[in-house]
């Protein structure tokens, strides 16, 4: 499978894109980072890429915010939203970002397995939908 593809991460916690990073460049992705919605948004206008995978409870802009604001100017592009929670559950979070389309949804802790499956998923699903 051809891994050149992409990815963008995109979470508050030092620690969480640290690990991210590894376990993507670790599967032969090339792996850009952010620390924030904001920061995310910017970087991935000026570079963009195949995937991003985005906390959705970060201060300044949250990750749904996120997603919303990349899809206005991409909208086929795939999102795996993560969160561990904040003011109210996970998993109310993470059920508003999966009513979006190419929006996979995890729950922090997730295995390498559940995530890497995720992203691997989005990305063949886009590349069927380039081949029709």
């Amino acid at each position: 499978m051809q891994k050149s593809q992409r990815i963008l991460i995109i979470d508050d916690e030092p620690s969480a894109l640290d690990l991210l990073r590894r376990i993507f460049e670790g599967e032969g992705y090339e792996v850009l980072l952010a620390s924030n919605g904001v920061e995310g948004v910017g970087l991935f206008r000026q570079d963009p890429c195949d995937l991003v995978i985005t906390d959705i409870v970060m201060p300044g802009k949250d990750g749904l915010q996120t997603i919303l604001d990349l899809r206005e100017d991409f909208p086929d592009l795939p999102f795996v939203a993560i969160s561990g929670g904040g003011a109210i559950s996970k998993e109310r979070y993470l059920t508003v970002a999966g009513y979006l389309d190419r929006v996979v949804t995890l729950a922090k802790p997730f295995t390498v397995d559940e995530i890497v499956d995720a992203v691997e998923n989005l990305l063949a699903e886009g590349a069927e939908g380039r081949d029709r």
